[in-house]
């Protein structure tokens, strides 16, 4: 087997100019560098990762930790990662907590063995944030907060939710109806804290994605527009989604609903049953998506949706990850990104 020792004779270097080649550390001179790639290249040459990885304290292995790679939102998500680590000599590490038992603690094993660089955390997580802060390992959260010095990246919900609020009061909307996830994920912190939730304060949940449904009711209410909040299971729970959208329409004749706000599953659901039922849409239900993937455009029509720029999400998750990596301070405010709105086939215009 050719070592370095053999590319080193070869090119009429030392040993640990070589090296210094190999593992892209330290100066070497344009002729000295040119020399042993020559040498590397005549003699077939292949770094050793294992041992370089080992100089540089580094596995170039960033883990990702989802609900589940089954939800639209999260394959998206988990795709414009891989790709953006790869752009920064990273590999992914893929964990699904609905589809893989206790993959979130082996994950966080590795992570304090040092056999992982770092974790993007997008699951939900009932861990206090003093069980991430005592990690002291490169850390990002996305669409959570984990604690003081983890960096946080999600998109502007809150925007989103004035976003959808100002449409829907100006198409004339009624009766709005939000599908989504469990409730008590709203005021988590409330609940820890021992606290009484107040049903319009934003600030106390460690789950900022449920923002954009806390802002359309409160701009709902401000506007009289009447709204309801049906519960539909977990993220993976696509049945629970399935349930509560025939519920919702079943009620329609006797409640008035005449617009459904959910998630791209849930608007895909709502859209494809009220078109078997002979509802109009929009005419009689106005339907409006948030996330803004691929599901979008495969419901039968085309559906408004709240866009995530799922480019600079993940552009930005992994910048930060690079920071923690190389040991940069981390901005406790954390970033985030702006969203948009695409008026499409599912409201009045």
């Amino acid at each position: 087997m050719v070592g370095m020792r053999d590319v080193a004779k070869e090119a009429g270097v030392s040993l640990s100019t070589v090296s210094l080649v190999v593992n892209k550390t330290g100066y070497v001179s344009d002729d000295m560098r040119a020399r042993v790639k020559a040498a590397m290249k005549e003699l077939n040459y292949v770094p050793n990762e294992l041992a370089r990885n080992l100089y540089k304290n580094r596995t170039n292995l960033v883990g990702v930790i989802v609900p589940t790679i089954r939800h639209p939102f999260f394959a998206t998500l988990t795709a414009h990662l891989q790709r953006e680590l790869a752009a920064q000599g990273l590999r992914t590490m893929l964990c699904s907590t609905a589809d893989a038992e206790n993959g979130e603690v082996e994950y966080v094993d590795m992570l304090r063995r040092h056999m992982m660089d770092g974790i993007i955390v997008c699951s939900h997580t009932t861990h206090p944030n003093d069980y991430w802060t005592s990690i002291h390992r490169p850390i990002v959260a996305f669409d959570r907060v984990l604690g003081g010095g983890i960096a946080s990246i999600g998109s502007d919900h809150e925007q989103g939710g004035r976003l959808m609020a100002h449409m829907l009061v100006n198409t004339g909307a009624h009766h709005v109806v939000m599908i989504g996830g469990p409730r008590d994920q709203f005021f988590d912190l409330a609940a820890r804290n021992g606290d009484s939730p107040d049903d319009f304060d934003l600030h106390k949940t460690t789950f900022p994605a449920v923002r954009y449904y806390l802002t359309l009711e409160q701009e709902l209410k401000a506007a009289g527009v009447r709204y309801e909040y049906v519960e539909a299971g977990n993220v993976e729970d696509f049945q629970g989604y399935k349930n509560a959208v025939n519920a919702v329409l079943n009620s329609m004749p006797v409640d008035g609903v005449d617009a459904v706000v959910s998630s791209d599953i849930g608007a895909a659901f709502c859209v494809r049953e009220a078109l078997s039922r002979g509802i109009s849409i929009p005419d009689e239900l106005q339907v409006v998506a948030y996330d803004g993937t691929y599901l979008t455009d495969m419901a039968g029509l085309r559906l408004t949706a709240v866009c995530q720029d799922f480019d600079a999400l993940a552009g930005t998750a992994v910048a930060r990850m690079m920071d923690a990596i190389e040991g940069r301070p981390v901005d406790s405010a954390g970033d985030v990104i702006p969203v948009s709105l695409r008026e499409a086939d599912t409201t009045r215009r």
